[in-house]
């Protein structure tokens, strides 16, 4: 029996990287999982179905209203219900790093617009159903780099603060709706679009050596966190950030 048997779970950003890994454990644990993306989820959808897993992929560009309004549609419509909610799409292994200088205002706007924008309307859109069930799971994918104040993308870890300051204050609103709102931090994790690119390829050996447990983060790491989130373990724990990272930020 697994601790999601029962639930429907969304994850944005679930067609690449540690959002694969996200919707993956969601439905190991029994959750039936809407995986959304701009890109192709078909990967992602079929992994879970030859598992034995329930998914269903749903093109969704999180800057759109409408295309959000109409995952949650399809969503309800195919499984009935929404009970988690993952934000995990985020603009951040395409960036490049570099001197704040060397940010235009299209490109802050743009990870503005995708980073923190876009959770904000995925969750306006998906809590009204949460309500009616007197029940709901929240969990923001923010960065350890908000607690080390890392430098070279200060778009990127100014969007990932505003995760923490989104999820403690909409804690506090949902909370007598039955819904809890918890964030995770990961560290530098070696996804698919972090492994092989020359400019982390050039910092992950001296962000690993910052850490208390001294080897590469793999989006293994952080799968646990996400179903202590999305299960019932943690009715009774809202507005917090829980830091992923093998102990590089401690906070």
């Amino acid at each position: 029996m697994g601790k999601l048997d029962g639930r429907v779970a969304i994850v944005t950003g679930g067609g690449r990287g540690i959002g694969v890994e996200y919707a993956k454990v969601l439905a190991t644990e029994g959750a039936k999982v809407a995986v959304t993306d701009i890109v192709d989820t078909e990967t992602t959808v079929n992994i879970i179905k030859q598992a034995g897993g329930e998914a269903v992929g749903i093109h969704c560009d999180v800057t759109d209203v409408d295309n959000i309004n109409a995952m949650v549609a399809e969503t309800l419509d195919t499984y009935g219900k929404i009970d988690i909610l993952v934000n995990n799409a985020a603009l951040f292994a395409d960036l490049n790093q570099g001197s704040f200088l060397d940010i235009d205002e299209a490109e802050w706007d743009r990870v503005m617009q995708i980073n923190t924008r876009g959770v904000f309307s995925c969750t306006k859109a998906v809590v009204p159903e949460m309500k009616k069930n007197g029940y709901g799971k929240i969990v923001n994918i923010a960065s350890g780099t908000v607690f080390k104040g890392t430098p070279m993308l200060l778009h990127y870890v100014s969007s990932k603060g505003a995760q923490v300051a989104f999820t403690r204050a909409l804690a506090r609103e949902v909370g007598d709706d039955g819904i809890t709102v918890n964030c995770i931090a990961p560290g530098l994790t070696m996804s698919e679009k972090v492994i092989g690119d020359p400019q982390w390829d050039a910092v992950k050996d001296g962000n690993t050596a910052t850490r208390a447990i001294k080897r590469e983060q793999m989006p293994e790491d952080l799968i646990g966190t996400l179903v202590f989130f999305s299960s019932s373990d943690s009715d009774f724990i809202t507005g917090q950030t829980l830091v992923v990272d093998g102990g590089s930020a401690m906070h």
